[in-house]
């Protein structure tokens, strides 16, 4: 079949409508969103969306890790699906684009889809992955992994959130446990729609973003032990600080990242002092490295430098180290077929773009060992994201969900 014409587009009032409505669930303190994975918010999400999946005419599927999967049927039995989709989870902190506008905006392209009569080959699932965001439960992307055969389901199950409670037991809680195997499912094409959580687009001036790799990375969980004493009492060169080890190890990983630019970041964003006391220095300390970059050779040299760098400070210190690898994935080059098909249909619409790789981890990285993947970015203001102050214009989601809706039927296959 030829290309849909340039003239069809999503509603995209009733898209963002639907962003607003479903931000109303697990409000945060400051305008955003505190949704977080397997949480009663997290369930209540869930139940929205069924109800409004159902509305379209969708049936609705769960697998055993809780990931959610409404499908429109295609004229074709024997064609497998074409998935789009992210995640409706949040940070504690979160916004309310960060992957709900991948989940929404593949609603709406079926919604368009049934407004306009538009039958194709292939059926079309729309897919809320669970627990990408990693907060409560690390590592990110933990159900998009199992379904990848990347995380086997008991370790998923046995993931434990800071008050010890496991990703199975709420899983089975909130009544999002489905019996669906995970991963027997089989895949045509995945697309994901997502803002772009960083600066680039906006300042480029783009509307569509064309995401071509992403990259790979390391989350390495460092717990450091001294020995908890006075502050105003021991001296200073009497103590076994675990807080200067971490200061200093936080040096490190910025050195190690500004050496190996371009293409590469480093930091560390979460951090848990023990007993976390004003006038007692620190006596343990555990804490998050997290490396990036798209480039495989530099990444592995990066995890390399800090783990030794770190040891040698340790070592000086007095200081005990153990780090544990918490989150991997290995950069990913994305289908050329699905992002030629991305480019093309911004063309057709008239839509300025431009190549880009994303900072991020998403569910699409896993779902690309799969089946052929690829992934939509639009601009957020100032590119924050992760941060109750993230903000979209109605206009740049409309733009990206209509090129998710061209991109997805032509992968499709439209019947007459």
């Amino acid at each position: 079949m030829s290309a849909p014409g340039e003239n069809l587009r999503i509603d995209s009032a009733r898209l963002w409508d639907s962003l607003m409505e479903m931000a109303k669930i697990g409000p945060g303190v400051a305008g955003g969103n505190n949704r977080q994975t397997l949480t009663d918010e997290d369930a209540a999400g869930r139940a929205l969306f069924q109800t409004w999946c159902e509305a379209a005419g969708m049936t609705m599927g769960t697998d055993a890790m809780g990931t959610m999967f409404a499908t429109r049927p295609g004229e074709d039995p024997a064609a497998l699906p074409v998935y789009m989709g992210s995640h409706l989870d949040t940070q504690p902190t979160g916004g309310k684009y960060d992957g709900v506008l991948g989940v929404l905006g593949a609603l709406e392209v079926v919604r368009t889809m049934n407004d306009l009569g538009i039958r194709t080959r292939h059926p079309i699932v729309v897919t809320n992955w669970a627990n990408e965001e990693g907060a409560r439960f690390a590592p990110a992307m933990l159900a998009s992994g199992v379904f990848a055969g990347v995380h086997t389901l008991d370790y998923a199950y046995s993931r434990k959130d800071l008050e010890g409670k496991t990703f199975g037991a709420e899983l089975e809680r909130i009544g999002w446990k489905g019996a669906e195997e995970v991963g027997a499912r089989k895949m045509h094409a995945y697309y994901e729609l997502h803002i772009e959580q960083g600066p680039i687009l906006e300042a480029e001036k783009k509307d569509i973003g064309v995401v071509t790799h992403c990259q790979g990375l390391w989350w390495l969980e460092f717990t450091l032990t001294g020995r908890a004493a006075h502050t105003g009492s021991t001296p200073m060169d009497m103590r076994v600080n675990a807080g200067l080890a971490m200061a200093r190890i936080l040096e490190l990983v910025q050195r190690v990242a500004m050496d190996a630019q371009p293409g590469a970041v480093g930091g560390v964003g979460q951090m848990q002092f023990q007993p976390n006391s004003r006038n007692v220095i620190p006596g343990t300390v555990v804490f998050t490295v997290d490396i990036r970059s798209p480039d495989q050779d530099k990444l592995d040299r990066m995890r390399a430098q800090v783990e030794e760098g770190a040891a040698v400070i340790c070592r000086n210190l007095g200081v005990e180290m153990a780090v544990e690898p918490v989150g991997h994935f290995d950069p990913v080059t994305f289908d050329p077929t699905l992002v030629g098909n991305v480019r093309a249909a911004a063309e057709r619409l008239g839509l300025s773009h431009m190549d880009i790789i994303s900072g991020a981890g998403h569910d699409a990285c896993w779902a690309a060992k799969a089946a052929p993947a690829t992934m939509i970015m639009c601009p957020c203001v100032d590119g924050i994201s992760h941060n109750e102050a993230e903000e979209i214009s109605p206009e740049w989601a409309a733009a990206g969900t209509d090129v998710l809706f061209h991109a997805v039927i032509e992968t499709a296959g439209i019947v007459e």
